[in-house]
């Protein structure tokens, strides 16, 4: 099979090996489509928190089922996936809350352990969560909108507050569509123009600078330490600020102003269980992901395109689309089928 490897800061390398023996009780899919964010660009940069290299990228993935162990999901060969990429362990602290999504010791796909940058993978069955409506495309972009769920549910944003959302990159937008679900009153603030358009589309009021009232919530997306301290200044007195991005090293936010409005400072990590109301949000039609994608690439242009993607300033989200071999190879038991239908009628 064929894998993209990060092996170092700005460096990738398209690989074939053979398709690893399969561990116990996992499924083996076929990777259909990677979403690429912010993480994998800080990854390509060197400058990813928690990250080490050679790394296969990939975290933001749908795929289909090839071989699937036993499972009480009634998962089957051919179902389409969305990938919850967390990894917990079940036992530490934060897992016995039930707060998995910052286990003690968590590891990501593409960030901890590899990812999906390529043909097959393996994935532990409770991981994947199957829809017969969406199209690859849209299972791809449920772990995005989990991390924007999430955040809202971190804030406890109530209906008829204010929401002001710092960056309008997938994350952003995400974190604006579920506080929109909440029923508040939501803003945008996005120097990118080609960012501020696309979310003026989806009839969010955006601007390039901070010029209307405090909000009950901030929300900054950005993922950059000057922005998310300028922030602080946005909350109204009494109000709550979640970080939402991450980023390597310190934040430094002016204390007094901090205390004198007695503000509540939320971190916000990954996603915790939003995976299938998510999905049935989407099916519903009452998350709305169609604008998103605006760059395209195959697996084998990831070495050379994936560079000129993040330096186009009209890039929102790019997709990376796997068409993979017609069979799988012929040392495990004999040619199995992996149907491509990706470009049957109903899918992206």
């Amino acid at each position: 099979m064929k894998q993209v490897v990060l092996v170092r800061p700005g460096e990738f390398q398209l690989q074939e090996i053979p398709l690893p023996a399969a561990p116990a009780q996992q499924a083996l899919v076929r990777v259909r489509r990677i979403g690429v964010c912010g993480t994998d660009l800080h990854a390509f940069e060197g400058r990813q928190p928690f990250f080490s290299f050679p790394r296969i990228l990939g975290h933001e993935l749908a795929v289909e089922i090839v071989e699937c162990p036993n499972n009480p999901g009634a998962l089957s060969p051919g179902d389409r996936c969305a990938v919850e990429p967390y990894l917990t362990c079940g036992h530490c602290h934060a897992c016995k809350l039930g707060r998995t999504n910052c286990c003690e010791h968590l590891e990501v796909f593409g960030v901890h352990r590899d990812g999906g940058m390529r043909e097959f993978m393996y994935v532990p069955v409770d991981r994947l969560y199957k829809s017969n409506e969406l199209t690859f495309d849209q299972l791809a972009l449920v772990e995005p909108l989990g991390i924007g769920a999430h955040a809202v549910i971190r804030s406890g944003l109530a209906p008829g507050e204010t929401a002001l959302v710092v960056g309008g990159g997938p994350i952003g937008l995400a974190v604006a569509q579920f506080a929109r679900a909440t029923g508040a009153q939501v803003h945008m603030l996005e120097i990118n123009p080609s960012r501020r358009a696309l979310i003026s589309r989806l009839d969010f009021p955006v601007r390039a600078n901070p010029d209307a009232p405090l909000a009950d919530v901030v929300f900054d997306a950005t993922g950059n330490p000057q922005s998310m301290a300028r922030s602080v200044g946005w909350v109204a007195h009494a109000g709550r600020l979640v970080f939402v991005g991450l980023v390597e090293g310190t934040v430094a936010i002016e204390d007094p102003l901090f205390h004198r409005r007695e503000i509540t400072l939320f971190a916000s990590r990954n996603s915790a269980g939003e995976f299938p109301r998510i999905i049935a949000l989407i099916e519903r039609g009452q998350i709305d992901t169609s604008s998103w994608i605006t760059h395209r690439m195959t697996l084998e242009e990831v070495p050379e395109l994936f560079p000129q993607v993040f330096r186009d300033p009209t890039c929102f989200k790019a997709m990376v689309e796997v068409n993979g071999p017609p069979v799988l190879d012929a040392h495990r038991d004999g040619p199995r089928s992996t149907r491509d239908t990706s470009r049957e009628p109903g899918f992206q």
